[in-house]
């Protein structure tokens, strides 16, 4: 690569996350990539993220949203930001994650090798097992979860190592091309903590883009492997969301088959929670379906239609008020 190399921003999604993503950005800004710029978008958070970023890495560039309204609105506000610049590719990255110095480079040489290709993923590894796979790419299903990742608790072993057409990427790291995102549109605010990566992946594909997995590409997540996220706030979304889904994008027989899965499924789940106490869990997913079934269903958001899916921005908070933060 040379410096007339694609231009990627790598754009970081941070709430109330100000540690986690100062630990995150020296693997950024160190990437071997030539032309990547590093921009922090800081979505509402009250914990001085955008004033110690600022402070620490003068050379990264900081979006501040007024208030946290959700994912998709903080993802857009950087997106805004990178195609109104003319950046060949966004890169949406979590900040809870280490990546490879080569993770950008070999992202967009797997883009630039098919014009067809409108989005990119990384083998993603847990965090805190350094060989253990998280995902190495995914598949959108139509059962009572939207997704399902490819290698997810594997150690590697070399089974994952070519490349592949998939799914769908995930977001906590997508490399997504510039004209796949003009025909996609911005990521949907109707969704909360979950398919919001899905579902602007199925909208690139019926664009007529494909999404890639890239093994070259790595890098680390610091999501638990073990029990703990199932819990109520978070089924109650994992439900809606999966919900409104299947009512978007499923055919009959996909809707059928998605009703069912539920209707077997939550009783089993009921079953193994309770012991543990945590049947509340899975009584919140099951108002989190219905909830999802009953909602409006507005059509995908557009670039060229005003509407509520971009987070307001406003300037950052002086680099003084948090200049000892690290």
């Amino acid at each position: 690569m040379t410096t007339s190399s694609p231009r990627v921003a790598a754009l970081v999604l941070s709430y109330q996350g100000r540690e986690v993503t100062l630990e995150a950005l020296p693997s950024l800004t160190g990437q071997d990539y030539p032309a990547c710029d590093v921009v922090v978008v800081d979505n509402g958070s009250t914990d001085g993220t955008a004033g110690a970023v600022a402070a620490a890495y003068p050379a990264v560039t900081v979006l501040r949203a007024a208030v946290n309204r959700g994912p998709a609105r903080g993802v857009n506000l950087g997106l805004a930001w990178a195609r109104e610049r003319g950046y060949d590719y966004a890169l949406v990255l979590n900040n809870d994650i280490e990546a490879d110095p080569g993770l950008v480079g070999a992202l967009v040489a797997a883009a630039e090798a098919d014009p067809s290709i409108g989005c990119v993923g990384p083998k993603a590894y847990y965090y805190w097992e350094r060989e253990r796979i998280w995902s190495a790419g995914g598949a959108i299903r139509f059962r009572e979860a939207v997704t399902a990742e490819g290698g997810e608790g594997e150690v590697d072993r070399g089974q994952w190592d070519r490349d592949r057409e998939v799914g769908y990427v995930n977001g906590c790291a997508m490399l997504i091309r510039r004209a796949a995102l003009e025909t996609a549109g911005p990521w949907d605010p109707l969704y909360f903590l979950g398919v919001e990566d899905a579902d602007f992946c199925l909208r690139v594909r019926r664009a007529g883009w494909r999404c890639r997995y890239a093994h070259r590409a790595r890098l680390w997540h610091m999501v638990a492997r073990t029990a703990g996220g199932y819990k109520p706030a978070r089924t109650f979304n994992t439900g809606r969301n999966t919900a409104l889904f299947v009512r978007r994008w499923g055919s009959p027989m996909q809707k059928l088959k998605a009703a069912l899965a539920a209707v077997a499924s939550l009783p089993v789940a009921f079953l193994r929670e309770l012991p543990r106490r945590n049947a509340a869990a899975v009584t919140a997913k099951a108002r989190g379906f219905l909830a999802g079934l009953r909602e409006p269903l507005p059509p995908p958001p557009r670039w060229d239609e005003p509407g509520d899916w971009c987070a307001p921005a406003e300037p950052i908070p002086p680099a003084r008020e948090t200049a000892g933060a690290r």
